[in-house]
């Protein structure tokens, strides 16, 4: 299993509160449970009884908080999982951008979920001040989006 994807789950465990996640590709499992916030999280990784079996505990540091350039305002939440796209199509310009006057009810992004494009509209009137997902990247329940200032 890629360490990539180990990660992935681990942050997610945080995020979420879970203390416990199993997971089967094949005839790989990986089992990760966390003790108690911001101690260390046990990981028990094996592979086919055929080749080996291997347990073992690795503890992972939680991820280092940045406070090296805070972003003031509002934050525009994606509400779903998906991929975010700043224009209606490749060839139209983006809804908004940076410097842009936006209102409540103005269409910030689309983001596609299981082939549903989802409109994300403002929620509060500003000045958009940052945009913090690339157009066509994946995005996260609850990953910030859009800073509005205003």
């Amino acid at each position: 299993m890629d360490i990539r994807k180990i990660r992935k789950l681990i942050e997610l465990m945080e995020e979420t509160g879970i203390s416990e996640i199993e997971i089967k590709e094949g005839e790989e499992s990986l089992r990760l449970t966390r003790n108690k916030p911001g101690t260390a999280i046990d990981v028990h990784h094996a592979q086919p009884a055929a080749i080996s079996s291997v347990t073992s505990s690795v503890a992972i540091a939680p991820p280092p908080t940045s406070i090296e350039n805070p972003q003031r305002g509002h934050s525009v939440r994606s509400p779903m999982v998906g991929t975010l796209y700043t224009a209606a199509s490749p060839d139209a310009p983006a809804f908004v951008s940076v410097g842009q006057a936006v209102n409540v009810g103005d269409t910030l992004c689309i983001i596609e979920a299981m082939k549903m494009f989802n409109e994300i509209e403002a929620d509060r009137s500003g000045v958009i001040t940052a945009v913090l997902v690339k157009n066509g990247s994946p995005v996260e329940y609850d990953q910030p989006l859009f800073i509005i200032e205003g």
